[in-house]
């Protein structure tokens, strides 16, 4: 092997020199530093040729300007520090390619206040799943690595798990903002709860719903008759989970099992409230239902009437009776923890007063004859909130009607000469309403139910 010792080698003419004599050769620098290139120069790969040992494989250049606005563009082979103390930031990925690389870093420890969002090029994947990345813990960094079309971009840090966003986000009713990090969406209507991101523990969500009230019944007897039954509570189901469901108080009913969401949307069916007994006398009819994925709440029962012409007085909270007969059974079909309670029976003798509807927490006629029971109170939307209480029932002999339950329960009817009507449940709280009073009173309508949902989203 020959030896050739020289200080500098450089082309004979031109600008090119050639090291090595062709293809299936190896050329080989034996020396502790190599230098390539000269300042401002730029040192190639030939199309086609590959290299191995050096170069950015695996690793990205950090940028020293610091991200702050709401949106950017990354580029690939790129880290970028993210600042968002002033304000929550999506940083747009690049379009994927083979081995394309970006990272990203929490700069001011922020990100558990306002959380990075990494939105992914088009239909292109993360971790396999066709949504953004959240990023929402404090000092959180991730590298990005993409791999190809069916898992897309995928997490490369030893300490770093990244599946999909673990807070939920999603649209559908009228949306607020509480204790800071929850959103509480409220139907007061049918519509959908439309699920776009969430996985993981978080990735549930609280509840109210509440049912359509019964209406109250009517008396057919103009000339004298009896006081009539107000109708009952819609029934009334709520779930907070302790660690997860923030500064709220919950009813007594509340369950401790909240309901996991995925990615779809969840039809909302909010209770239209029971009619009134008819003019002519009767019992009136029962709420709608209203339900919310897993979650049935029954209308509340129908408030007997004068004659009985229907038993339609079992449900979320039962109807009350009239002139001796049962009130209905709450908490129909059962439920636990319950939905609702009885109606009370009506009176014999007396004034005759129809039995008040059954109330959320509270049998009707407990405050005293003909009351509503009581319904539950709440702030699952962040104010204290009674709501599904039962009606009122009516009376006879000149007596005024009993009061309805609170949250929302109708008055009974006042007896007078021509008879006192009752009054209607309030909307969207599941209100029972009130019965007729004797003369031919007529009752009213129950109050519409609601639907409310509540969860973590940063």
């Amino acid at each position: 092997m020959s030896k050739i010792e020289v200080n500098k080698i450089g082309p004979q003419c031109g600008t090119t020199l050639t090291v090595g004599c062709g293809a299936g050769q190896t050329v080989a620098v034996d020396a502790n530093t190599v230098t390539l290139g000269r300042c401002g120069g730029t040192v190639a790969l030939a199309s086609g040729a590959s290299q191995t040992g050096f170069g950015r494989t695996g690793t990205v250049d950090w940028q020293t300007s610091i991200q702050t606005s709401a949106s950017f563009t990354a580029v690939n082979g790129q880290g970028f520090f993210v600042d968002t103390s002033s304000n929550a930031v999506t940083a747009n990925l690049p379009a994927g390619s083979v081995g394309a690389i970006v990272a990203f870093k929490d700069y001011a420890q922020n990100f558990d206040t306002n959380s990075l969002t990494i939105s992914a090029n088009g239909s292109e994947k993360i971790e396999g799943q066709t949504f953004d990345l959240e990023l929402s813990t404090e000092g959180q960094a991730v590298t990005l690595v993409y791999g190809d079309a069916t898992k897309g971009w995928q997490a490369v840090n030893s300490n770093e798990i990244v599946n999909s966003p673990t807070h939920v986000a999603a649209t559908g009713g009228s949306v607020s903002t509480v204790c800071t990090n929850f959103k509480v969406h409220t139907f007061t209507s049918p519509g959908t709860f439309c699920v776009s991101a969430g996985n993981g523990p978080l990735a549930v969500v609280d509840y109210q719903v509440i049912a359509g009230g019964g209406g109250g019944g009517s008396d057919a007897n103009s000339s004298g008759g009896i006081g009539v039954a107000g109708g009952g509570a819609g029934g009334f189901r709520e779930a907070k989970v302790s660690g997860t469901s923030g500064c709220w108080s919950a009813s007594p009913l509340a369950s401790a099992t909240s309901i996991p969401v995925s990615i779809q949307g969840y039809p909302i069916v909010v209770g239209a409230g029971g009619a009134a007994g008819p003019g002519s006398g009767g019992s009136a009819s029962r709420g709608s239902d209203s339900t919310f994925s897993t979650i049935t709440s029954t209308g509340g029962g129908g408030g007997r009437g004068e004659p009985n012409s229907a038993d339609n007085s079992p449900g979320g909270s039962g109807g009350g009776g009239t002139y001796n007969t049962a009130g209905g059974t709450g908490n129909t079909p059962s439920v636990s923890p319950s939905q609702g309670n009885n109606g009370e029976a009506g009176l014999f003798g007396g004034n005759y007063p129809g039995g008040g509807g059954g109330g959320a927490i509270e049998v009707g006629g407990t405050d005293g004859d003909g009351q509503g029971g009581d319904g539950a109170t709440s702030s699952i939307n962040g104010t204290p909130t009674t709501r599904a209480g039962g009606g009122g029932g009516g009376f006879l002999n000149g007596v005024a009607g009993s009061p309805g339950g609170s949250g929302g329960g109708g008055k009974g009817g006042d007896d007078s000469p021509g008879g006192g009507n009752g009054t209607a449940g309030s909307a969207n709280t599941g209100g029972g309403g009130g019965g007729g009073s004797g003369h031919g009173g007529t009752g009213a309508a129950g109050g519409s139910g609601v639907v409310i949902i509540r969860y973590k989203f940063q």
